[in-house]
């Protein structure tokens, strides 16, 4: 299976961590976290498909937005569920001996809600999060597929195409700072997300993986 997180974006993630533990100790005054709290949030994704021998595999940059609310169950412990949309997908080089490919980038734009339910260690204003998800796939569109020569029609994918229902983990760190909540999550799907030949093959049995970075504002 071929990794496109490099050792380089592995370096990048732990100086990001790094980076919030060190912004949690600089004397910015942390909520109450015993209460429950709800807020809102968005950001980027760098998000791809980890596949098996796959050439030229690009990330692709999306957003995402939604509503959060975090449980206290004791004083460093809390259960924090989300609701989010989030555009996921990738830019992946045309394929060899394929049908519907052609020279150039093939972009699939995925758009799921999601449903991550994260268990979170508080550690200050620092909390460590972990945690399943479910995905509902509500809008998809593959581009740059060519037109297929025997039936003179360009072949056109949409979310019919796709698994509905995706599922997978969660985990990253956030810093809560005077009511405003920054930080980083890496998403690692578990499911295949094809549900078509064309889509099948297209994708080669491929899954969801990205980086999350986000903002939020607790109330």
């Amino acid at each position: 299976m071929k990794n496109t997180f490099s050792v380089k974006k592995l370096a990048g993630i732990s100086f990001l961590a790094a980076a919030l533990f060190f912004v949690s100790n600089t004397g910015f005054a942390q909520n109450d976290d015993t209460q429950i709290r709800f807020g809102v949030k968005g950001g980027l994704n760098l998000t791809n498909l980890y596949v098996d021998d796959v050439d030229d595999e690009k990330m692709k940059a999306g957003l995402h937005a939604g509503v959060w609310m975090k449980a206290p169950l004791g004083e460093y412990f809390a259960i924090q569920p989300e609701l989010m949309w989030s555009s996921k997908g990738t830019k992946i080089g045309s394929y060899r001996n394929i049908p519907f490919t052609q020279d150039g980038d093939i972009r699939f734009n995925l758009n799921y809600i999601d449903l991550p339910v994260l268990a979170a260690v508080t550690l200050g204003p620092v909390s460590i999060q972990a945690g399943p998800y479910v995905s509902y796939l509500f809008n998809a569109n593959v581009k740059n597929l060519r037109e297929d020569l025997s039936t003179g029609m360009v072949a056109e994918l949409d979310e019919d195409d796709f698994q509905r229902v995706d599922y997978g983990l969660a985990g990253g760190l956030a810093v809560d700072i005077k009511g405003f909540q920054i930080g980083a999550r890496y998403m690692y799907g578990l499911r295949e997300i094809g549900n078509s030949d064309i889509a099948g093959q297209l994708t080669r049995n491929a899954k969801n993986q990205g980086l999350q970075f986000f903002v939020g504002i607790g109330f």
